[in-house]
């Protein structure tokens, strides 16, 4: 008789550290998923605000497009009255804005950063070099710092998007493992309760494996604390 039970309490005893290690391996999946939820929240909400703070940016740079395209073609019409009307020489070159003409008061009331850009394009002598860009906006001098910011700001919301997938992934696997561990507790439950012996054996067999490949398999997973 001493024989006989000895065996059942070894399998007893296995099943319980089994169901024991799948208890504890269910709540460390389940509080890892947890974290790694918050931090796709946080990284969505991250990637929200700097996708928003981006379109600002670029709402800024349009409209500081439309100013300086409005400015230019007042500036070329004024310049073109002034030339007819010979306040001014055609410029060759190089363009100083005429005191008390309407190109020059235009001119001097460009925003700071355009001034330089409109220098470069009548150095390229538009109306003599039909190589010439068509208007300084085609020059690589034309930028809009409020463009560039936009185009900054989209590249990090790439980012922190990126990061909220790969959070979701991680919790999603950590669910998955949690599922296993339900397996590997089912298995060991049944197992508890069948009264043919092979089919103990089986089961217990069946827990210990899936036990086994849950855990190596949560060892292999990124840690959130």
């Amino acid at each position: 008789m001493g024989d006989e039970k000895e065996p059942s309490h070894r399998l007893d005893l296995v099943l319980t550290v089994v169901m024991a290690l799948a208890a504890v391996g269910t709540a460390w999946a389940g509080f890892e998923s947890t974290k790694w939820g918050g931090v796709q929240a946080n990284a969505y909400a991250a990637a929200g605000a700097v996708r928003a703070e981006a379109g600002r940016a670029a709402n800024r740079a349009g409209q500081q497009r439309i100013r300086d395209l409005v400015n230019f073609t007042s500036w070329l019409n004024a310049l073109n009255e002034d030339l007819l009307a010979g306040k001014i020489s055609q410029p060759a070159g190089a363009y100083t804005p005429t005191p008390g003409t309407l190109s020059g008061f235009l001119y001097d009331r460009f925003r700071p950063g355009f001034e330089p850009v409109i220098k470069d394009w009548v150095a390229t002598r538009p109306l003599l070099n039909p190589n010439s860009p068509a208007t300084p906006f085609d020059l690589p001098g034309y930028v809009l710092p409020d463009e560039d910011r936009a185009s900054t700001l989209n590249a990090q919301a790439d980012a922190l998007t990126h990061e909220a997938q790969a959070a979701n992934q991680r919790g999603d696997n950590y669910v998955l493992t949690a599922v296993i561990f339900a397996l590997v507790l089912f298995f060991a439950g049944v197992a508890g309760r069948a009264r043919a012996r092979r089919t103990q054996f089986g089961l217990t067999v069946l827990a210990v494996v899936a036990l086994a490949a849950a855990i190596i398999t949560l060892a292999t997973f990124p840690v959130e604390i």
